[in-house]
């Protein structure tokens, strides 16, 4: 019973960890393509896209023990 939910853990785990690496991914695109709007603040927002995309890719190569 305990390796069904470990599954379940681990799929959730990746499927979330893709959704985060797509938003990551996106949000980084809009952000550099958009420098002239958002002015001062890119590098914020990229760094911040950049982190999203990171945990995402981290999420998806861990491993659940």
């Amino acid at each position: 019973m305990s390796g069904k939910s470990r599954f379940g853990l681990s799929a959730a785990e990746k499927f979330f960890g893709l959704i985060l690496l797509i938003v990551g991914a996106v949000s980084a695109y809009f952000t550099f393509t958009s420098i002239d709007a958002l002015g001062p603040y890119t590098g914020f927002f990229g760094f911040l896209s950049l982190i999203l995309a990171t945990l995402g890719f981290i999420m998806i190569i861990a491993k659940v023990e």
